[in-house]
Order: C-alpha cells, then structure tokens, then sequence
C-alpha cells in the first residue's frame, strides 16, 4: 500500500519504557522499570463495594454522557487535595482527563505549532517529551541540579530564544531524577514566566509521595497572572488502572482544554469519576496514601543502602525524599543501553537514560524504580546489578 500519513506520525515513536515493559513481563526478571505503583496496596475490596453502591444509587447516571469538565462533586474534592500545596480556587477551574498524560497532550495541542520552542529539564519525563513531539516543537533543555532547574541559564535562554511557547517542569520527586525544586526556583520561574508573557505547565504527579519534611507549596501557588497550567492526578496514589487526572487552569486556559477535551473524547468516564468520588466519601483517602508512603519508603531505603554497599565508587545517583524514582550517572565511557543488555541477561532491568534527554546524548544515564518490586528482589535486584557494574567498570 501506499497510504500518505500525515507528517506527524514521522515524529511518533513507541515508547522506550513500553516497549522495555514487555520484557519485564516474565515473572524471573526483577523490574525497576516501569513507574508502576505496587498493585498489592491497591483498595480491591472497597473498589468493589464502591462500584455496587454507585450503581445501586445511580445507575444510569452513571452510566450516561455526562459533562465535558467532569463530575462536579469529584471536581470540588480535587480542589480540596490541592489546598495545601497553596492553591486555591473552584471546581469551575477543574477538568477531569484521562490521567494526566491527557493533560500532556492537551498542552501540545493548545500551545505547539511546528517549529515552536517546548523548554524543559534535562533530563525530562519521557511521556511528555513523546506528547509534544506530535506536534513537531523544537525542545531546549534547562540544566537542573539538586534544587531544580537552574535559573540563571533559563533566564538566558528566553532572552536569545525565539518562538518559546511554553515551560514544561515536574517540581516535584521529578521523573526521571527524583528532584524536589527549592522554593526560590519556584519563585523565580513563575517571575520569568511573567517577564517573558510564558504558560508554564506544572506536572505533578507524586507530589503527595513524600517521605521526609513538609510538601512544598507548588508553582501554581506563586501565579500572579494566570499562567500556571496545574496536572495532577490520582494514579500514583490511588489506582492506575481508572486513568483519572485532571487540569487545574484559571478560566482562560481551562475553556481552552475544555475545547480541545470536546474534540478528543468527549468525557472522561462518568462510571470511574463516580466511582473515585464515592471512595473519597466512603474512605479516607490521606490514610491510604500513608500506607503507600510507609512501603515506598521502605523500598527506597532498601535500594539506596543496597547501592551504596554494591554499587563502585565511580557510580553516582540521587536521593529522592519521596516519589517513585532513583536516577544514576555512570562514568563516561560506559553505555546504559549496553548495561541493560547485559542486565537482562541476569533478569534486571531498568530504563537507559538517553530517552529522557529531547535532544539525545548522556547514554551514561538510567532510571531506577523502586516502587514495584518487593523489599527482596529490590535487594536481589540492585546485587546483581551491582556486580555487572564493577566488572564493566573494569574491562
């Protein structure tokens, strides 16, 4: 056949984490992967007495189309989630998406014509860099350090840097890194944003995943002028599997993706949204995120003491203080690509580093999860992978 696809498919590539998935799928390999939460924390049984009692209570409205923005008494709990992070407002400013990754993409759509800037950390969330792709942007990356983005290089690069559409950052546990930005970064790129008239789009998918200290007051809280695009969503702490996000904007923005959110799905499942907001009625929803907190926790720790006492010397990697992520640096002349294909041979796996990088290169990079696997094969996992490492180090 000689079927003409559109030009955007030519910047459309299957994901490396998705496709890195499918190998970890036989149960023998030990998996630090995926961004999977532990599916033995998930609420199975009230799942199930939600699910009866929404119907029992509304069947058919539950079943039906609903609104476009979402169903309100969920919208109005979510405005309530976010209030200690400093933002305030209504459920009018509130539309519900299919996990956050929808908002991604809404955000290309509404911000991205071919040819425009996206900037962002280096490194970035890889399931952003492929959203924006679709709409053909060029990307420049920020360099980030242990308190975020580094603000006197964003400040030059919207100084020299034309057709800059948009600022893309996840403040918080940041994936791939698992930095937290400092409240003066915060501060200071919602000054930049406003000098230089920018939206800036606030990914914040674990920031309720916190293991030491207090939240940090997110971006958003900082807006003076209305361009702080908010993206949460209840995958990390709750259940994956609903695909319920949402977008919090003032009115402007939010009519925008309201728009865009007509023309892709229509709505977002009325039977889900229903069914999340008779949980966040039922139960206490801060107390099952603790519960997921005290194991995630515990993971970590396992995986960071067990690199300490495994990993060589040469081997860099951060301390997160909460989400789902650890990112390692090797020595320069070592390939995580080449790693992952010798730690598959030992059934480990994880994600090589260059992927997260818009623009390519630091192959000497890779993500650990420690969220998935148990307390075992974390420290099972992270020996051999170890023991790989030392003798690469060495040849």
């Amino acid at each position: 056949m000689a079927i003409k696809f559109a030009e955007r498919m030519d910047n459309l590539k299957a994901s490396e984490i998705r496709e890195l998935l499918k190998l970890t799928e036989r149960p023998e390999v030990i998996s630090f992967a995926g961004g999977l939460p532990a599916p033995e924390l998930f609420p199975v049984e009230e799942m199930k007495r939600v699910a009866v009692e929404v119907l029992e209570e509304g069947g058919q409205q539950a079943l039906q189309y609903s609104a476009t923005e979402g169903y309100a008494p969920l919208r109005e709990k979510i405005v309530k989630r976010m209030s200690p992070i400093g933002i305030s407002g209504k459920a009018e400013n509130v539309l519900i998406t299919n996990g956050s990754q929808q908002g991604l993409d809404f955000s290309g759509k509404i911000f991205i014509n071919p040819g425009d800037v996206v900037v962002c950390e280096s490194p970035s969330y890889l399931g952003a860099i492929n959203a924006f792709k679709a709409y053909s942007p060029k990307f420049v990356e920020v360099t980030t350090d242990d308190s975020g983005m580094d603000m006197t290089e964003l400040e030059k690069v919207l100084a020299t840097t034309e057709n800059v559409k948009m600022i893309y950052v996840i403040p918080d546990f940041q994936n791939p890194s698992g930095r937290t930005w400092s409240i003066d970064r915060r501060k200071k790129l919602v000054e930049l944003a406003n000098r230089f008239d920018l939206p800036i789009i606030e990914d914040n998918p674990y920031g309720e995943l916190i293991f030491e200290g207090e939240r940090m007051p997110s971006i958003k809280s900082f807006d003076t002028e209305g361009r702080v695009v908010f993206l949460g969503t209840f995958s990390k702490t709750f259940c994956p599997g609903l695909r319920v996000g949402w977008v919090y904007a003032d009115e402007e923005l939010i009519q925008k993706y309201i728009l865009v959110k007509q023309g892709a799905d229509l709505q977002s499942n009325s039977m889900v949204q229903r069914e999340l907001n008779k949980f966040l009625e039922l139960y206490d929803l801060d107390a099952h995120v603790e519960k997921i907190k005290d194991v995630y926790r515990r993971r970590r720790d396992i995986m960071l003491n067990t690199m300490k006492e495994y990993f060589p010397s040469e081997v860099k990697y951060t301390y997160p203080t909460g989400g789902l992520f650890t990112w390692v640096e090797l020595p320069d002349h070592l390939n995580a690509r080449e790693v992952f294909v010798k730690a598959i041979e030992v059934n480990v796996a994880f994600v090589p580093g260059g992927s997260f990088y818009p623009n390519g290169g630091n192959e000497n990079t890779f993500r650990l999860n420690y969220s998935n696997m148990t307390e075992e094969r974390i420290k099972e996992g992270i020996i051999r992978l170890g023991k790989l490492l030392t003798e690469m180090i060495k040849e």
